[in-house]
């Protein structure tokens, strides 16, 4: 009978430390899985984090490249900008020299010869997308007209430019110089 208990006895304490063999594991399991799904949480954050760090550069990137094209299709449009507004105050002295009253053959040869300068000199910047900013009798509009003074014409709308004191230029969208002008009161 001492047998039989100390078989009894033997079972009940194999099986309490299998219950406390099981619970440790499953303790030690859980606290794994914890780890795990921690490790999980913290290693999806990160790649949320370089995703979207990913993006912005990549944004960033396209924002340069296509900041830099369109630079280089300004300069290209624009790269006869700097010549041309020297040759502003050229187009303008042979304009006066055209204003001038011819009375001589020899003054009419030499006018002759002044105006095919001034023709072939505004095709040649024309070609190079300079035009001239229309303004006598077209409406004010800053953008393109700077007013320098006011008359009265009862006969036109207020805010028609009556007369076109200098002329503005622009090249191709761009304008150069403002034309100044007399607007209409």
């Amino acid at each position: 009978m001492s047998e039989t208990k100390n078989n009894e006895e033997l079972q009940q304490e194999e099986t309490t430390e299998e219950v406390v063999e099981t619970a440790e594991t499953t303790e030690t399991e859980e606290i794994v899985v914890d780890e795990k799904d921690q490790k999980i949480a913290e290693l999806e954050a990160k790649l949320a984090e370089e995703d979207a760090r990913y993006l912005r550069l990549r944004a960033d990137y396209d924002n340069l490249a296509r900041r830099t094209r369109l630079d280089r299709e300004a300069a290209e449009k624009y790269r006869a900008q700097s010549l041309l507004t020297e040759l502003l105050p050229v187009l303008d002295n042979l304009d006066r020299a055209l204003q001038i009253e011819v009375t001589t053959e020899e003054a009419a040869s030499l006018y002759k010869g002044v105006q095919m300068v001034y023709d072939q000199l505004l095709a040649a910047t024309e070609k190079e997308g300079l035009s001239i900013i229309p303004a006598e009798g077209e409406s004010f509009d800053p953008n393109f007209h700077q007013a320098v003074m006011q008359e009265q014409d009862s006969e036109k709308e207020t805010g028609i430019i009556l007369r076109e004191l200098q002329k503005g230029y622009q090249l191709k969208d761009r304008v150069l110089r403002p034309s100044m002008v007399s607007v209409n009161e």
